[in-house]
C-alpha cells in the first residue's frame, strides 16, 4: 500500500515522502520506514505526537492505502500568549461588536 508522511520542522516548511508498506501496517511501521523520521526525529518514536488526516491516532492505529501520516511538532508558545503578542505587535485598537474598542 502506498502512504504520504507529511513532516513539518519549521513553520511554513512542509517536507514530503511517499512510503510503499505492506497491507496490515501500523503508524508505528510507518515511522520506522521513513527516512524523514530518521533523519529529522528529536528523540524516540515513543514520544512523537503524529496523526493520520488531520486526527491524532496511537502508534498501533492501521494504516490504510493513501493515508496522510502527519508528525506534529511540539508547540513553543501557548496559543493564547501567541494570541497575545501578535496583539501587541499590531499596536491598534479593532472595533469590538457593538462598535466599541476593545
Amino acid at each position: 500500500m502506498q502512504v504520504q508522511l507529511a513532516w513539518s520542522p519549521r513553520p511554513q516548511e512542509v517536507l514530503l515522502e511517499n512510503l510503499s508498506l505492506p497491507t496490515g501496517a501500523t503508524l508505528a511501521d510507518a515511522l520506522k520506514a521513513s527516512q524523514l523520521v530518521r533523519e529529522q526525529a528529536p528523540g524516540p518514536l515513543e514520544g512523537l505526537p503524529c496523526g493520520v488526516w488531520s486526527k491524532l491516532r496511537p502508534l498501533d492505529h492501521l494504516l490504510r492505502d493513501g493515508d496522510r501520516i502527519e508528525v506534529y511538532r511540539p508547540l513553543l508558545v501557548d496559543p493564547k500568549e501567541a494570541r497575545r503578542q501578535r496583539y501587541r505587535k499590531s499596536g491598534s485598537k479593532r472595533a469590538g461588536p457593538s462598535g466599541t474598542s476593545v
